[in-house]
């Protein structure tokens, strides 16, 4: 099973970003710690973690908790 990122904008609308798949969850857990204010930068508000198609966890925003 592959893991990859859904990037969406704040209304939850997919958005383009790197097409990166990672082996397992925690490589791709790493890429994003090292990449989210990059993502940020570009327009991307919240992303989705998935296994193949399935969802693990998100949305989870960009943005820092007020």
């Amino acid at each position: 099973m592959e893991f990859r990122w859904r990037y969406q904008d704040a209304q939850g609308r997919d958005v383009a970003g790197p097409d990166v798949m990672f082996a397992d969850q925690t490589e791709a857990e790493e890429w994003f710690s090292a990449e989210w204010r990059d993502l940020l930068d570009a327009g991307v508000e919240q992303v989705t973690l998935l296994r193949s198609e399935s969802e693990v966890y998100g949305p989870m925003s960009l943005h820092p908790a007020q």
